[in-house]
């Protein structure tokens, strides 16, 4: 009988441990593949969750930001031109970068062209308004001037976060653009019981209230949308820009610096906001000036 020796079976052994080695190294490399295929879907899906987040705040800063539209129709001045009884004037709407047309003022001294630039969250353009709003009335509906109001939105951040400055000038351009004569009554309505400044100012219904209250009968439908939508905020914030940078035209101021800024024959209002007698006197004062400068000076008569 033979007895086998301490060596016997090693072959067996061998090839178990190779075995085992080469099962471990394939599943090192099958670890190793997944784990890298587990990266690349985490940074895949960290990629598209970045673009995803990209794209959904380029929406919400788009849809946050109006687009430059055209301006109000009858404004081509940025401002509304109101003449002889109480009419105000026609003019295309203005498209966007254009530059204003300057309203063309009476050279010859027989008008008073007179000029302001409101804020309706403005205390002082309210004085100013309370002082001589009816005197500006009369003068104009008798044709004696003209008075040409331009909208301005200084204190859009002053009525706590509802940028009431923003929607009234709004307002107002959207009567111009549908009910043009009733912008002057319009305008005026907006200093009644005018909000104080850090107020938040009316609500887009109350000013379509004091739009029907005032007295505007055309496209009635049509302003109330354009309030709503903000139609002209873009515009309002454009001519903001142009009165604070400036040059104003027919005058020889450089820019406004505040509000209100009131022009006669294109000469600034320095005098008290709250007596009508002394605005009075400033524009006869001003229409004398006009008529000696736009009348020639006779030639003297021969022999004389």
């Amino acid at each position: 009988m033979t007895i086998g020796g301490p060596g016997d079976g090693s072959p067996s052994k061998n090839r178990r441990r190779d075995a085992a080695r080469v099962k471990a190294k394939q599943l090192r490399v099958s670890q190793k593949k997944k784990d890298r295929r587990n990266k690349i879907f985490l940074q895949g899906g960290i990629a598209i969750a970045a673009v995803a987040i990209v794209v959904l705040v380029s929406v919400i800063i788009v849809n946050s930001i109006k687009p430059a539209g055209p301006g109000p129709k009858n404004m081509a001045s940025d401002g509304a031109l109101i003449g002889e009884g109480m009419v105000t004037a026609l003019t295309p709407a203005l498209q966007p970068d254009a530059n204003p047309r300057p309203s063309e003022p009476d050279t010859t001294g027989a008008i008073a062209n007179i000029r302001v630039y409101v804020d309706y969250l403005c205390p002082l353009c309210g004085e100013f308004e309370d002082a001589n709003n009816e005197q500006i009335a009369q003068w104009v509906d008798s044709g004696a001037a003209t008075v040409e109001i331009h909208p301005v939105a200084i204190l859009t951040s002053k009525s706590a976060g509802t940028k009431y400055s923003l929607r009234a000038a709004n307002a107002a351009a959207c009567v111009a653009n549908y009910s043009p004569d009733d912008f002057f009554a319009f305008s005026s309505a907006l200093f009644v019981d005018q909000p104080e400044e850090t107020s938040p100012g009316r609500s887009n219904d109350e000013i379509k209230a004091v739009v029907r209250e005032s007295g505007v009968s055309t496209a009635l439908s049509n302003v109330n949308s354009c309030i709503e939508d903000g139609t002209y905020e873009s515009w309002v914030t454009a001519a903001t820009n142009r009165a604070l940078d400036g040059p104003i035209p027919n005058s020889s101021m450089e820019s406004i610096i505040g509000t209100p800024t009131i022009l006669v024959n294109g000469k600034p209002y320095t005098g008290s906001l709250e007596d009508p007698k002394e605005f009075a006197s400033f524009v006869q004062v001003a229409l004398g000036e006009t008529y000696s400068t736009s009348t020639p000076t006779p030639e003297p008569t021969p022999g004389g």
